[in-house]
């Protein structure tokens, strides 16, 4: 029993880090209707930013972190002026977001695989200090809990800013529709910038957090994340946020319960044959849409 209740621990720590990850990437898909498939590219160049601050700049981890908040927010934008906004005015189909983001996703992992020189970068030693205690019987590290507490901050801060800031509600506004929210006086295209914005400093945030728990930043580590990111947000269903946070957090305890008492070679069988089941059951994941979510809200 205390096994089975050390890797649910283990797996709320994990599914944080997607919920996070995912968190970016429902919000796009709320807000503009596309997948960006750059947002994997951008939480990989979040690590590598914290990495350099921490090593070039002689930053400590909590100004390092806020660094590359602020730099894979700015790339973010970057990526939709790039990537979707010419598309946008063009009034151009949703396919073609899809594949313009996932080319701007290959040449981000390029420079990044020529900057790192294809090695794998690491965290210098006693970047983060290793800590563990003893709670109710179970092992828990000081950066376990550090991780879980600032998706927390995170996550609460993003729904803050959502439901309790003028800003928040023109994101709402022109996410139920664009057109309307243009009527009542909104700038979409501020709107689509800030949203951008806060995906791309959420993703940095994720990937500071992955690089320092696993000590290892790669221009690869990305790709997988991209995929289980997309995994999570069709769990908790497409565009919402709480169904994000929820569904990172499902997500990483079954990975990690199937890798701990079963094999890590069935892990992502079970975990995409889990969400073919769900499909079947409930097409629109376990919260709906943001749009529905809005709507209950407004009632």
């Amino acid at each position: 029993m205390a096994l089975v209740a050390q890797q649910i621990v283990n797996g709320i720590v994990v599914g944080s880090t997607y919920a996070l990850f995912a968190l970016g990437f429902t919000l796009i898909f709320g807000v503009l209707h596309v997948l960006n498939l750059a947002h994997g590219a951008v939480f990989m160049w979040g690590a590598f930013t914290g990495l350099f601050a921490v090593t070039a700049l002689g930053l400590p981890l909590p100004a390092a972190f806020a660094v590359a908040m602020l730099a894979a927010g700015l790339l973010s934008v970057l990526v939709d002026a790039v990537a979707f906004r010419p598309l946008r005015r063009r009034g151009s189909p949703e396919f073609a977001a899809i594949i313009s983001s996932l080319g701007v996703a290959q040449i981000l992992m390029s420079a990044a695989q020529i900057a790192s020189n294809t090695q794998v970068q690491r965290f210098p030693f006693g970047t983060f200090p290793i800590v563990f205690y003893q709670v109710f019987g179970l092992r828990v590290s000081l950066q376990q809990i550090v991780i879980v507490g600032s998706v927390a901050v995170l996550v609460a801060g993003l729904l803050a800013f959502l439901f309790a800031t003028s800003f928040g509600r023109q994101i709402r506004a022109v996410a139920i529709s664009e057109r309307t929210a243009s009527l009542l006086g909104v700038n979409p295209g501020a709107v689509h910038t800030l949203t951008f914005f806060l995906c791309g400093a959420l993703a940095g945030a994720a990937g500071v957090i992955i690089g320092i728990a696993f000590n290892s930043v790669h221009f690869l580590m990305g790709e997988p994340y991209l995929l289980r990111g997309f995994v999570v947000i069709v769990l908790g269903g497409l565009g919402s946020v709480a169904g994000a946070v929820v569904g990172g957090l499902l997500f990483g305890m079954i990975q990690t319960l199937s890798v701990a008492f079963l094999s890590s070679a069935l892990s992502d069988a079970i975990l995409f044959g889990l969400l073919f089941v769900i499909l079947l059951l409930r097409p629109s994941g376990f919260f709906g849409t943001l749009r529905r979510e809005i709507r209950v809200v407004r009632q």
